[in-house]
Parts: C-alpha cells; sequence; structure tokens
C-alpha cells in the first residue's frame, strides 16, 4: 500500500490536485511499533499554504457554499460510503503510522469517522434561522451563513477520527478546509482527501498540508483569508494560535489538555470501577485528552483498587498493533517515549510507589509498560500535569470535600468520572465538578451527538452535536420593512 504514492513519497493534495511541496522538500515518518521508515511525505511551506488557501476560498466562493444544502449533504453520504469501502486500508494505515492496535481502530476509530460524516451530512439542509417578530412595520429574521475557509490542525493521537470531527461539521455548514495533520501521523489524513475527490467533493473543498507546526501551523493560523481555526493539540500550541488569530481576529476553536479525575467511592461495584479505570487510562496506551490518568480512591479501598488496576495492566499484551490480539501499541514517536519515561522518574523521586510496570517493554519500538503509582500525592507532578502515556496516579482521599478538592485542583476542566450507588452523592458531583463532561459509573464514552470540550487549560468552545453548527456558522439579521402595520 505505502508503494502505491508517485516515487513513493505522499504528496500535498491542493486544488483537488497532489503535487510535491514547492520547495521539493519532504520529512520522514516512522513505524512506532519498530521505529524503521515508513514513508516520505511532501512538506508544505508557507506558500503551498497560500496555495491551498486559495483554492480553498474559490471553492467556497463559486461551488462549495453556492450550493444547494442538500447536495451538500448527499456528497457527504457518497464520502461516508467510499471510506467505508476503504475501511481495511484506512486501518492498516492508521495502525502503521500511529501504533495504534487494529483491533481499537475497527472497534472506535473509524466506525466513528463514518458515523462523524452521516450524522453532518443529515444536518447540510438543516441548519436554519428564526422569525422574531421585532415591530409590527417589519419581517425580521435570522439566516445562519457558512464562515467560509477554516484552518482545521489536528494531533497526532486520533488522527482520522479527530480530522473527521472538524472536516465533517465545517463542510456540513458550507465552509472550506485547508487540514494541517500532525507531522507525525500524517498519512491516513492524505488519503481521507483522496477519498473525498473520489467521492466527489469538488476540487478546494478539502485542502490537505502536512507539514511541520511551525511553518505550516503557523502560517494557517497567521493567514488573512482564513476566517476560522479549529484545533486540538497542546495548551501551549493553543495559546500560540490564540495570539496569532489577533492578525484578522478570526474565530477560534481549542480542544487542548487534560489531567482528568476518576472518583472511586467505597460503595461503588469496585470491580466495575477497576476495569473502567483500566480502559480509562490505558486505552491508546494513554494518549487520549480526556484520559482518567488521575484515579482518586477513598482511603479505605485505595490498596484494594491499586492491586486490582496492576493486575489489569499486568494482563495487557503489548505488542504488534497489527495483530489482533494486541490490547495496547507502542507510544507514537521516541520523544514522547523518553517524555513518559522522563514522567515515570520523576514520580518515583517524588516518592510515588510504582506498583506495575515503570520501565521501557523490549528494546525496539516505542513501548512503555503499563504503569500504576499508588499512593500519590495531590501536589505531586504526576498528578498535576499530563503525561500522555500509560501511567495511572492512584490518589487517595478522605471524605467527599476532599474528592471534590482533589479533583478540581489541577489547571484542566475536559472531564471526570465518579462510581458511587448514591445518586444523591452522584448528583452532587455532577454539579460541583469543574469538567465539561462528567461520567457517572462509567468512564469514557463519548458520542457526536454530545458537545464536548473544555475550559481552562482543556481550551474553549465545543464541538459535536449541536454546538459545532454554531461554530462553522455566524448568523446574520435581515430587517424588510413592511410598511405601517
Amino acid at each position: 500500500m505505502l508503494d502505491q504514492k508517485t516515487g513513493g513519497i505522499y504528496p500535498l493534495l491542493i486544488g483537488g490536485e497532489t503535487r510535491p511541496a514547492l520547495s521539493g522538500r519532504t520529512f520522514e515518518t516512522l513505524n512506532p511499533a519498530t521505529g524503521a521508515h515508513l514513508a516520505h511525505v511532501a512538506e508544505a511551506g508557507v506558500e503551498d499554504v497560500n496555495l491551498a488557501v486559495a483554492s480553498a476560498r474559490k471553492a467556497f466562493e463559486e461551488v462549495w457554499a453556492p450550493m444547494r444544502a442538500a447536495d451538500r449533504g448527499a456528497l457527504l453520504l457518497r464520502f461516508a460510503e467510499v471510506i467505508r469501502s476503504h475501511s481495511e486500508e484506512l486501518v492498516e494505515l492508521e495502525s502503521l503510522d500511529s501504533g495504534k492496535p487494529v483491533s481499537a481502530i475497527r472497534r472506535q476509530d473509524l466506525p466513528a469517522v463514518i458515523d462523524t460524516l452521516t450524522y453532518y451530512a443529515g444536518w447540510a439542509d438543516k441548519i436554519t434561522g428564526t422569525v422574531t417578530p421585532a415591530r409590527p412595520d417589519a419581517l425580521t429574521y435570522t439566516v445562519r451563513e457558512p464562515l467560509g475557509v477554516v484552518g482545521a490542525i489536528i494531533p497526532w493521537n486520533f488522527p482520522l477520527m479527530i480530522g473527521m470531527w472538524k472536516i465533517a461539521p465545517a463542510l456540513a455548514c458550507g465552509c472550506t478546509v485547508v487540514l494541517k495533520p500532525a507531522e507525525i501521523t500524517p498519512l491516513t489524513a492524505i488519503r481521507l482527501g483522496e477519498l473525498a475527490l473520489e467521492a466527489g467533493l469538488p476540487p478546494g473543498v478539502l485542502n490537505v498540508v502536512p507539514g511541520f507546526g511551525k511553518v505550516a501551523g503557523q502560517a494557517i493560523v497567521d493567514h488573512p483569508d482564513i476566517d476560522k481555526v479549529t484545533f486540538t493539540g497542546s495548551p501551549v500550541v493553543g495559546r500560540q494560535i490564540l495570539q496569532g488569530s489577533a492578525g484578522n481576529l478570526k474565530r477560534v476553536t481549542l480542544e487542548l489538555g487534560g489531567k482528568s479525575a476518576n472518583i472511586i467511592f467505597p460503595d461503588a461495584d469496585i470491580d466495575a470501577a477497576v476495569r473502567a479505570a483500566g480502559s480509562g487510562i490505558f486505552f491508546n496506551t494513554g494518549q487520549v485528552c480526556s484520559a482518567g490518568s488521575r484515579i482518586l480512591v477513598h482511603e479505605s479501598i485505595h490498596d484494594e483498587v491499586a492491586e486490582k488496576l496492576a493486575a489489569r495492566a499486568k494482563g495487557m499484551r503489548l505488542g504488534n498493533p497489527q495483530e489482533s490480539g494486541t490490547s495496547m501499541g507502542p507510544v507514537v514517536s521516541e520523544v514522547q517515549m523518553n517524555r513518559i519515561l522522563d514522567y515515570i522518574e520523576i514520580g518515583r523521586a517524588e516518592g510515588a510507589e510504582v506498583v506495575t510496570g515503570g520501565a521501557r517493554h523490549g528494546d525496539q519500538g516505542y513501548f512503555i509498560e503499563p504503569t500504576v503509582f499508588a499512593n500519590v500525592r495531590h501536589d505531586m507532578r504526576i498528578s498535576q500535569e499530563e503525561i500522555f502515556g500509560p501511567v495511572a496516579a492512584v490518589v487517595p482521599f478522605k471524605d467527599d470535600d476532599d474528592a471534590l478538592r482533589l479533583a478540581n485542583g489541577t489547571v484542566y476542566s475536559l472531564a471526570a468520572g465518579v462510581w458511587t450507588s448514591d445518586m444523591t452523592r452522584a448528583h452532587r458531583f455532577t454539579r460541583k465538578l469543574k469538567a465539561g463532561t462528567v461520567w457517572v459509573n462509567t468512564y469514557g464514552p463519548t458520542d457526536i451527538r454530545l458537545p464536548w470540550g473544555g475550559v481552562r487549560d482543556s481550551g474553549f468552545g465545543r464541538e459535536h452535536g449541536e454546538e459545532a453548527i454554531a461554530n462553522f456558522t455566524e448568523p446574520k439579521v435581515v430587517w424588510i420593512n413592511t410598511g405601517p402595520a
């Protein structure tokens, strides 16, 4: 599959054409499971981004925005069917490039991609305004119009899924897109762009410019003809995007980091809570913004939960992500692996107890043992800072007030979980937890029909559901003088 590209280089996609970078430069992407070369990719520069934005603007003004909304929706449905017909190709490519197990991509990522696209295809002809009887001598109403050209900058942890979270609502609203995938995992984004053309989307509606954040990403943020930037990634880069967007005061949506608390009370179903806690931190090798990396446990059950969680970690099968029996693959890169290992050493130095794991797994690829720390203090760095890896911090608490203080005691507010059989307590915690999503007696499920996002260092704005329609449209008031009443 990887040798199908001309010259062995994955291209840019601009204006419906695959092409090399104007500079001729390329970069290398590696297989995280082996550390070996996977592919060369065209490296977009500022001039390439300029061409992509011009192509997106032309398509927006001449084709996509003027198109009948129902026809846009039909094309998006066709896009979903083309993706479905290429499912195994995309599963394999995503796994090779990101290290995600094929079983997880088949089970979650790819079905979510198709669900997202079909959901927003249905929205295309249902974006309405309102009639407001402001005065008897006027007909006054609102319409929602597409914003224009959207710059979408996506992360490396869920390239297919998060890419479609941004592409689908933008296109359904009548916007066009310039998509910049993470330089570590660009391959499926390029393939999505090609499949969009195969489905009949007009040239320029979806452009893909793989490259580095400091060049291609910054060019998107700074570009005066981009009307909106939607970004998922780190708080550091999110702040830089906010500063850059001031040039033309473009709209911005940011989905950033997390250090989510998963709170377990003694009256909970402990075995169910531990199963979900294991999935909540070890799924996708812990590279999830909403990972339940802080497991807050009442002190009376702390040791029991830590031991059971460690047993689940020890039972995980690490290995080749291309094999269906693998439950946890590598982290995405050597840089990320070393960062996580550094945090594990920080946890040890701070006095936390390593119950299991705590080291690299093997000497090939970027594998890390699923790690459980027990007796973690709230002020430790492994409890406060986002590690983005398979590292669970089990933190004891004394009572309800203590649990709330600990749960709300970070700069993040993306998600939280509560495990209890006391529904009065559950409702109290859902009100008082500072989180965009609160799960009760479960952890981690999401649905494209429900808004997703947080505040503070977890970002601002909401993706998914009807909230995303507002992200990519602007209301316009129409006032028609009808004469004396």
